[in-house]
Formats: structure tokens, sequence, C-alpha cells
């Protein structure tokens, strides 16, 4: 049985479109695209566009592990909202205007190798992140 998908969601105090460029440039992903300060993410590539690819390469610093993240666009609604596919998993990110700020909320299907509660710790860490770099910055 597929397990429901997995909500996580930040606000973020900035407009809406420096986050979606925070969110969406390589030179920005690899600031904040790890969910630990043990790991990294070295490289990203990103192409805006549906059939176009993004890809990250994620490693831990002692350089004992890594791997590589890449998925597909599906959708795609510049500087609001895109979903992407990676391994038979579909993720859809979406960005709201508030009244002081941008709500972003990331849904995934979980996989299926690790609990439920530890997926959503690690892509709730990694969000929490971007919510740093991007305030800082």
């Amino acid at each position: 049985m597929k397990a429901k998908p997995i909500t996580v969601s930040a606000y973020i105090n900035a407009e809406k479109s420096k986050v979606w460029e925070y969110y969406t440039s390589p030179e920005h992903i690899v600031n904040w695209n790890f969910a630990d300060p043990s790991w990294h993410c070295p490289e990203a590539k990103n192409d805006l566009q549906i059939g176009g690819i993004y890809f990250a390469r994620m490693e831990a610093r002692d350089g004992s592990f890594g791997f590589d993240f890449e998925a597909v666009y599906t959708e795609m609604n510049p500087g609001t909202s895109f979903t992407y596919e990676f391994g038979g998993r579909i993720c859809k990110v979406d960005l709201a205007a508030t009244e002081n700020g941008t709500q972003i909320t990331v849904i995934f299907d979980p996989e299926d190798q690790n609990p439920i509660e530890m997926q959503e710790q690690g892509w709730q860490a990694i969000l929490n992140n971007f919510k740093q770099f991007t305030e800082r910055n």
C-alpha cells in the first residue's frame, strides 16, 4: 500500500519573488539544500521548465557518503509552484504570498526505505535551512 504524501512547510520573512529565486537558483541551492551541518550540496543544476531536469549532489562533508538527487519537472507555474517526479515519486512545491512574507509548502511522496517520521524531519530540516539562508541574505 502506498503511503500518503508528507507535507512540510515554513513561513519565510521575504517577498515571494525572492523566495522563488533562492529556492530555484543553483547558486543559492548549494547554500541551503542539506538537513544537517555535517552534509552539504556541492553542486546543483536546474532547468525550470516542463521536462527540465533538477539535479543536486548531496554529500557528507567528511566524504563518507553521497548521492545524486535528480528529478524531472512535470508542472511549472513560474514564481508560484512546480511539480517534479523523481524515482517514481512526486513532489509539489507551492509558494503563497502572505501579509508579511511567503508561505512555502512542500508535499512529497515518501520512499519505503526509511520511517515516515525520519523523512518528514529531514525534509523539514532542509526547509528550515532554506528559511534561515533566505532571511539572512
